[in-house]
């Protein structure tokens, strides 16, 4: 139907209701609920909503990381010639901050080290514990998991 139907329906019924004769005319109805709805509209255009739940991806443009020490273990082997031209493999001994990792350097699009692939989530209300909790890749995933809400007391005025 739609609302200025079901208004002009709804003061229909409560005329005849009341006794009114028939039939009703509702040329001033109609003008009435023109003017009730737009007031619907004013109303809740105005209004401020708050998001109260939502679950919804993050896309990260940049990540970068410093340059990074770690430790050489003295299980780690090394292979070489030796003199003679033949290999040689040999355990590294007391290795402590023995190598230097270079920068990290990635993006969205490709960054000097390769291109950023990376996930994470956002979310007001109750924490999902992981993105694997939701899916908000379709219609029904977004109406499942992301809510709004109109709180009387932040309409009170306009009421």
């Amino acid at each position: 139907m739609g609302l200025k139907q079901d208004l002009l329906d709804a003061k229909v019924e409560a005329l005849k209701l009341a006794g009114a004769p028939e039939p009703i005319p509702t040329e001033a109805l109609e003008l009435q609920i023109e003017l009730e709805t737009e007031a619907l509209m004013k109303f809740l255009t105005t209004c401020q909503f708050r998001i109260t739940g939502l679950a919804a991806p993050v896309v990260l443009e940049d990540f970068k990381i410093p340059p990074q020490q770690g430790d050489v273990l003295s299980s780690v082997t090394s292979t070489g010639i030796g003199n003679a031209g033949a290999p040689v493999t040999s355990n590294v001994v007391n290795g402590t901050n023995g190598l230097l990792t270079k920068n990290i350097d990635v993006d969205k699009v490709g960054g000097v080290t390769g291109l950023l692939e990376s996930t994470g989530y956002a979310f007001i209300g109750g924490d999902p514990d992981s993105q694997g909790g939701f899916d908000v890749s379709d219609q029904d995933g977004v109406r499942d998991f992301t809510s709004v809400e109109l709180f009387r007391e932040d309409i009170e005025d306009l009421l």
